[in-house]
């Protein structure tokens, strides 16, 4: 075992890779030298991902098991080959700690990690743990948690630390309002056809202020044209529309209010921002965890939140016609995120994670 090898595992969404992203860098910059070695599933986007960050990435064989019938036989079938390529890849690379940041890619790894007498760390970034973290819950040495409520979940080896975010969402200047509405509607890094349409049906409904609305929208790249197309025929025809924003800090940095779904990376990156939110959970979200990470933020008073099922083109133009008329709900919103933040999250889960690879050897 070399203590200065970290083994990240888990994938499957952005919710998973980037606070996974964030935790390498910090670490990295805690100890120079150490060595990072992410496994993850066989999504191309995860690669390219890591590549980008200079990160060794290796892809397992496995898919999830949720959801029963043929899903669950699929997923099944993979587990020996990903326990096989897990198994050999943790005796190449021998790590000092194993992390597993959630998503199925991670259970094989963390799982074997435990086994094999590696320290093991496992994060869990929404209110109601994932499949897979569950079923880790009794094995991992510790699990860093979000949210005071999913304490109950990790008797005896839950801290409860953060979601790690980007330092650049945390250290966004307060937004000065000036009688106008900047609003941000994104979907996740892969849009939400569902929110691209309510939104782009809303428009019509939102006309005669284009003078103090403005609007920035990243659909994903399957739903841009349409959406694209929908703003042209209305009175925001200057928006901006994009598959994809690079810059997600500094628009979170413009906006006043911000129209998404409910996963994990989004709610902290909104908690660390203080940002004011309109959250639309994805209802098909597995058991729900993204109604239930809405339901936490709406509850200390820092998010509204509409469900999917009661989305409307005329509810949500009402919404937003009604924080353009009440700015000071807005500032509300914002202040009643502060008890839920974990200012510098990265830097203590980091601190963790070398605490736990300075100790001696499981048995």
């Amino acid at each position: 075992m070399n203590k200065a090898r970290v083994v990240i595992s888990g994938g499957g969404t952005g919710g998973h890779l980037y606070p996974a992203l964030v935790l390498a860098e910090t670490l990295r910059s805690k100890a120079p030298g150490i060595e990072i070695l992410h496994i993850g599933s066989r999504r191309e986007a995860e690669r390219r991902i890591m590549a980008a960050q200079g990160i060794p990435f290796e892809a397992l064989p496995v898919e999830g098991l949720a959801g029963g019938g043929w899903k669950t036989l699929r997923g099944s079938a993979l587990l020996p080959g990903a326990f096989l390529k897990s198994w050999r890849l943790l005796r190449r690379f021998r790590p000092g700690l194993v992390v597993g940041v959630g998503g199925f890619s991670s259970g094989p790894v963390v799982w074997l990690a435990d086994r094999m007498g590696i320290p093991t760390l496992i994060m869990e970034s929404n209110v109601k743990p994932g499949f897979t973290n569950r079923r880790l819950a009794r094995r991992a040495d510790k699990a860093v948690l979000a949210f005071e409520a999913t304490l109950a979940s990790f008797p005896g080896n839950g801290v409860l630390l953060g979601n790690p975010v980007r330092p650049e969402f945390t250290a966004l200047p307060e937004k000065h309002r000036d009688g106008r509405l900047a609003v941000l509607v994104f979907g996740g890094s892969q849009g939400s056809r569902v929110l691209n349409r309510a939104m782009a049906a809303a428009l019509p409904l939102l006309a005669g202020l284009s003078d103090r609305l403005k609007i920035a929208h990243q659909t994903g790249r399957a739903g841009l044209l349409e959406t694209r197309w929908g703003y042209t025929q209305s009175d925001f025809a200057d928006a901006v529309v994009e598959a994809y924003f690079d810059d997600m800090p500094a628009r979170f940095g413009w906006a006043d209010l911000i129209v998404a779904r409910a996963g994990a990376t989004t709610c902290a990156e909104l908690i660390a921002a203080r940002k004011a939110s309109l959250l639309v959970p994805f209802a098909g979200a597995a058991e729900g965890h993204q109604a239930a990470n809405a339901a936490a933020l709406r509850d200390a008073g820092g998010a509204d939140v509409i469900e999917e099922p009661g989305l409307t083109p005329r509810r949500l133009a009402e919404r937003i016609r009604s924080f353009l008329s009440h700015p000071e709900a807005l500032t509300a919103m914002e202040n009643r995120l502060a008890p839920l933040a974990h200012p510098n999250a990265a830097e203590r889960i980091a601190d963790l994670c070398l605490e736990l690879m300075a100790g001696e050897k499981k048995e």
